[in-house]
């Protein structure tokens, strides 16, 4: 092997032998998030507001009182999907991306 292919696999192993240590220790202890009583009693109202809406008889409301309604829902379903999301997710292309930049940079 020529010193050109050795010295990316070794800079790859050394890499990953200082990361791996980095995340083996985890000390902080796991937390849960909770939910405050007032996020708690709006998904509640908004959850018996999609029961209503699904149980009432749709065939005699007019088209454009059937929209307001789907877009009642759909604004309820965006709030409650949002109420979930905690974090930042990454894609594949976005950590691909990282990895090779820190390999140019470091």
């Amino acid at each position: 092997m020529n010193f050109k292919k050795i010295v990316p696999v070794l800079f790859m192993v050394l890499s990953i032998s200082m990361a791996l240590p980095a995340t083996a220790s985890n000390d902080l202890p796991a937390t849960v998030p909770t939910e405050t009583p007032a996020a708690t009693a709006r998904l509640q109202a908004i959850m018996t507001r999609l029961t209503e809406i699904r149980d009432m008889d749709r065939s005699n409301l007019t088209t454009s009182e059937r929209k307001d309604l789907k877009k009642e829902v759909k604004s309820m379903q965006k709030e409650v999907n949002e109420g979930h999301r905690r974090g930042v997710f990454l894609s594949v292309g976005a950590i691909i991306i990282i990895i090779l930049l820190l390999i140019i940079l470091l």
